[in-house]
């Protein structure tokens, strides 16, 4: 990791002539002398990371900690309201055209058929009660969902929105011209026939687990044991259960046909798993391999890591503001923060590189956001020091500094054991550790 990468995330996402036009087109500073609102925006992205993120009084803390002057807290308070969100709007949005731009990492299968795979998935904010008239939950609460479009190739956040947590997942999600050539990785939640039909017309590669009340009919086994000859459209379900297709253990695959009058045909791949046989479905062509389906399937796991990145780290969950604007604002930004973290992440990533044809084994770990992001809210003062900074010898000394120290305590402690499948998906193969000797065996003879 170089100062320079670390030093184009946060300057590209918190410059000061862009902060500057953000709160001149705001009334954040109007009439407030004593307020330095580039500062404030600053802490309130850092204190997302600081372990009570989320809260004014983070901010607040963070914002007199990088010298701001003084005032009464009770003024301070009054800074959290329409325009800090407005601000803090454009703050993301800068965030995520700054991700969107980003070079892709997709080796091998990952980039044969698509320009990225996106995965998205929701992500539920348990809020104060006084605001269960604006955002509703399922219960007697008030929540809001991080509605999340998650980059594969970029490894982060490149759209969000929010709702109330009443509304379902499935009515966030429209696949329009704009996703042509992406790859779409979604769970049941999304699940719809429509939806699927809709990803063939606009060109969008999809993979998904067959949902339980979805009755395929098969049309072709070009995988698979067939112990009788197959009548072309029957289901799937009779064919098990007649024993026409024979489940030992190898892979599935088959072209099916799906839906009533909105009808779909795709393939479906069947492999063994723990718990047996796991269905997907998708309309990636035959030389992506079953297991390789399987594999793009298991990385929409890295939504559910990033979520995890957003409250575990830069306290999402921990939002007790009592103002629907300041609820936006503070998730605006935890979710800019773990953005950075990511992004920090990839740069990281390209900078090292794939395997080689003669090392596919790793010498060094990799990074690991949530590992990562700790350390980020470690080094919060000293990042907010080095924005401040000139560029010239000083200000590079330190950003390299700061790389060196996020590098060597960001790295991921549990490479060895347990690889990500995104990594080995990248060509990085998996090396076991040597086997420990007892101490008996240790002992000199």
């Amino acid at each position: 990791m170089r100062g320079c990468d670390v030093q184009a995330v946060f300057e590209s996402v918190l410059p000061n002539e862009a902060l500057d036009g953000l709160i001149g087109d705001s009334d954040l500073q109007l009439r407030e002398r004593k307020l330095e609102a580039k500062t404030l925006i600053r802490s309130a992205v850092i204190a997302a990371a600081s372990g009570q993120g989320g809260r004014q009084a983070a901010v607040l803390r963070q914002y007199f900690e990088m010298g701001a002057a003084r005032v009464v807290r009770g003024s301070a308070y009054g800074w959290f309201g329409d325009a800090f969100e407005q601000v803090m709007e454009g703050v993301s949005a800068r965030a995520l055209d700054y991700a969107r731009t980003q070079p892709t990492d997709l080796p091998g299968v990952l980039g044969r058929h698509v320009k990225d795979w996106r995965v998205v998935d929701s992500s539920t904010v348990k809020l104060s009660s006084r605001l269960i008239d604006v955002y509703p939950g399922t219960g007697d609460y008030a929540a809001l969902k991080v509605h999340k479009t998650f980059s594969i190739g970029v490894g982060t956040t490149v759209d969000y929105h929010l709702s109330p947590a009443r509304e379902h997942d499935s009515r966030h999600l429209t696949i329009t011209e704009d996703w042509r050539d992406m790859g779409l990785l979604i769970d049941l939640g999304y699940a719809s026939i429509g939806r699927l039909n809709d990803c063939e017309r606009h060109g969008v590669k999809f993979v998904i687990r067959l949902k339980n009340s979805w009755k395929p009919r098969v049309q072709s086994v070009e995988m698979g044991k067939l112990a009788a000859s197959l009548c072309k459209g029957t289901d799937l379900d009779f064919m098990l259960a007649d024993g026409i297709l024979e489940l030992d253990g190898q892979v599935v695959d088959a072209t099916v046909e799906i839906g009533g009058r909105d009808t779909l045909t795709c393939r479906m791949v069947g492999t063994l798993g723990p718990k047996g046989y796991c269905w997907y479905l998708t309309n990636l062509p035959a030389d992506v391999s079953p297991d390789e389906v399987r594999q793009l399937y298991a990385i929409r796991w890295e939504i559910e890591l990033d979520n995890k990145l957003d409250k575990s780290c830069n306290q999402l969950d921990r939002i007790g503001a009592e103002t629907p604007s300041t609820v936006r604002a503070l998730v605006h930004a935890s979710v800019v923060a773990s953005m950075m973290v990511c992004l920090l992440a990839h740069h990281h990533r390209l900078e090292e590189g794939g395997p080689a044809k003669n090392r596919p084994y790793r010498a060094k770990p990799p990074i690991h956001p949530q590992t990562l992001g700790r350390m980020v809210a470690t080094a919060s003062h000293s990042i907010a020091a080095a924005l401040g900074l000139r560029d010239g010898p000083e200000a590079n000394d330190e950003w390299d500094r700061i790389a060196s120290m996020l590098l060597h305590c960001g790295t991921d402690p549990n490479w060895r054991n347990r690889p990500s499948v995104l990594d080995q998906m990248r060509g990085w193969k998996i090396r076991p550790g040597k086997k420990r000797l007892s101490k008996a065996q240790n002992r000199p003879k």
